[in-house]
């Protein structure tokens, strides 16, 4: 189990939608797995990130207070932080796994994802960054186009382990003093014949009464 009592991330990436692209049959085969969010309140916010391996293995947690102008911004800083953390303690070749619970932001990750093996590096959509997020989404995709494969999955902000770093960083800042950690996960499970033939379809519709992947 993960922080709080939650599941680990390998297992809320799985059983999440990750929109605008199917999660492939080698989806346990992700090294890496960062959750992140953000806060926003008049009186200030917050940061707060959780980077796991695949085999649950804690790696960082992050809690910082913030001022971001408003909540689109805080999600958008928040996972340009937890991608520097993890950028410092991964391989560059490592296939990541991103937990969000902010859509736009989950749909935007994907998309830069698509765009990056598109000839002409269009995304399927075009993306719907917010005002005031630029400088943090060039960051972010510049930290994507870092790792060997990125899938971005959208969560409930109760299932988010980094929910409650962001949203009371003040209890939590001694976590980013923890001792930094640069963990490699165990080799993966060989993967069973059947399930290589034909990769499942994209998740974004799983859940009947849900929110828009935009």
């Amino acid at each position: 189990m993960a922080v709080y009592g939650r599941p680990a991330l390998r297992d809320l990436f799985d059983e999440s939608p990750t929109p605008h692209i199917a999660h492939p049959p080698r989806t346990h085969h992700r090294d890496f797995y960062i959750a992140t969010d953000g806060s926003y309140r008049r009186a200030g916010g917050g940061l707060g990130a959780v980077i796991e391996t695949r085999d649950g293995t804690r790696v960082g947690r992050i809690a910082n207070l913030d001022t971001p102008p408003n909540n689109n911004v805080a999600e958008y800083r928040a996972l340009h932080l937890g991608l520097d953390v993890l950028a410092a303690r991964a391989p560059p070749d490592a296939r990541v796994g991103i937990l969000v619970d902010h859509d736009g932001l989950a749909s935007n990750v994907n998309r830069a994802i698509l765009a990056a093996s598109h000839p002409d590096r269009k995304p399927p959509r075009p993306y719907t960054v917010p005002e005031r997020t630029g400088f943090h989404w060039r960051g972010i995709t510049a930290r994507l186009n870092r790792f060997g494969e990125v899938r971005a999955a959208r969560i409930d902000s109760r299932d988010n382990p980094a929910h409650t770093l962001a949203n009371t960083p003040e209890q939590y800042t001694h976590v980013t003093d923890e001792l930094d950690r640069c963990v490699l996960p165990e080799p993966p499970e060989p993967i069973r014949s059947e399930t290589t033939q034909v990769p499942p379809p994209s998740r974004a519709n799983r859940h009947s009464g849900g929110r828009a992947s935009d």
